[in-house]
């Protein structure tokens, strides 16, 4: 039996609206009419997918589930319920394991935690963004202010042993005194997790449109990272570590362990429409259409769209690229000697700590993490044009 940790994440495709910035995979319920999906429908392929996936795994037990979206908690806690009873069906989940959620605070209620507790959850996710009216209303998001420090209540009052809160900052309009009260409040909730992400502009969206026509100002570089820096700040002086350049945690049993299997070269099977894979280097992603997703699933085969096979150079970008964004860092070991020289110039320049540098990780100070990406590049760039 494989000692790699063993994930499974869950696509929820349905949303209630389509909020400004987002490019995930997801459907209101007007973009599905006529094609024969339903929140039932889905359920059922994801049902055969996890026995396609028993199939193909083997005797695996599930170390995390982490259901995502979307909006999952818009498909009901009963619903969520049988998800997780169908992967206990088919593999059983290792003593201990981390199941979380995603939810929106407007589709959650105190019986709806209660109700996830029962099941088995463990941990939930809320999307907060801003405790500003006029940063959701450029994001458009739908619930009002408030109601996700509410919900995080409820969840902890329910039984749900970590609680996580999501903010965007950087936001068109978002002043550094509207940050600090979004801050302030999801202290004032007593989560023992927090993700934070700077604002970026994708392609397609709702919100590209808005910033092209220039009804909205596009994000600045240098304001997003003095937002960090206060986040950073705000965050570590009430007892939360960073652990991620963009997550932070009060204990280490509260860090995202489904996540640190992304990080850490898990493997993983991704369930649902859109949704990516990966298990010992090979990596496939679903077809993204919940009616095809059903359809290929209902007719006996694979929703598979494609695949790749990682080379040993791919993984190796992966390796350094993902690890160096945790504060445990990159094992310089995986390093070649021009790399390294090249983490030693990084560490004078104040992009890496020197004293864990010493201790044989590359390990990123703050500025580091504000500038993580060049960072990534420099390493790999250093021995890519090292003489053969």
């Amino acid at each position: 039996m494989s000692s790699t940790p063993f994930g499974i994440y869950v696509h929820v495709p349905f949303c209630a609206s389509r909020c400004g910035y987002c490019d995930f995979n997801t459907y209101t319920a007007s973009e599905l009419e006529g094609s024969g999906s339903s929140p039932d429908g889905w359920l059922e392929a994801v049902r055969r997918e996890l026995a396609l996936a028993r199939r193909t795994v083997g005797d695996r037990a599930v170390d995390t589930v982490f259901v995502g979206g979307g909006t999952p908690s818009l498909i009901g806690a009963a619903r969520l319920g049988t998800v997780l009873d169908a992967v206990r069906d088919e593999f059983g989940l290792a003593p201990g394991a981390e199941v979380t959620t995603e939810s929106n605070p407007e589709s959650t209620s105190p019986e709806f935690f209660a109700e996830l507790v029962g099941a088995g959850f463990t941990r939930v996710s809320l999307g907060m963004q801003s405790a500003a009216p006029h940063v959701l209303r450029v994001l458009e998001r739908r619930h009002t202010p408030g109601r996700a420090v509410e919900a995080a209540g409820e969840a902890a009052a329910a039984g749900i042993a970590h609680v996580n809160l999501d903010l965007i900052y950087a936001t068109p309009g978002e002043t550094t005194d509207d940050l600090r009260a979004s801050v302030e409040a999801v202290l004032a909730a007593g989560v023992d997790h927090v993700s934070a992400y700077s604002l970026i502009v994708e392609d397609g969206t709702a919100l590209a449109r808005r910033v092209a026509r220039g009804e909205l100002p596009a994000p600045d570089d240098d304001v997003a990272a003095e937002r960090y820096e206060l986040i950073d700040d705000l965050l570590g002086a009430a007892g939360l570590h960073w652990y991620e350049v963009s997550n932070w945690a009060r204990t280490p049993e509260a860090e995202c362990r489904h996540n640190l299997g992304y990080w850490l070269d898990g493997d993983w099977w991704g369930v649902g429409p859109g949704a990516h894979s990966h298990l010992a280097g090979r990596r496939w992603w679903n077809v993204k259409h919940p009616a095809r997703y059903a359809a290929a699933l209902g007719a006996g085969g694979s929703p598979e769209a494609d695949h790749e096979v990682l080379t040993a150079e791919d993984r190796h970008t992966e390796r350094v690229m993902l690890r160096l964004r945790l504060a445990s860092g990159l094992d310089l070991a995986l390093l070649d000697e021009p790399a390294r020289r090249e983490a030693e110039r990084a560490a004078a320049g104040g992009l890496l700590d020197p004293a864990a540098l010493d201790r044989g990780r590359a390990v990123l100070t703050r500025p580091g993490r504000l500038l993580a990406d060049r960072v990534v590049q420099d390493l790999l760039l250093a021995s890519e044009s090292a003489p053969a």
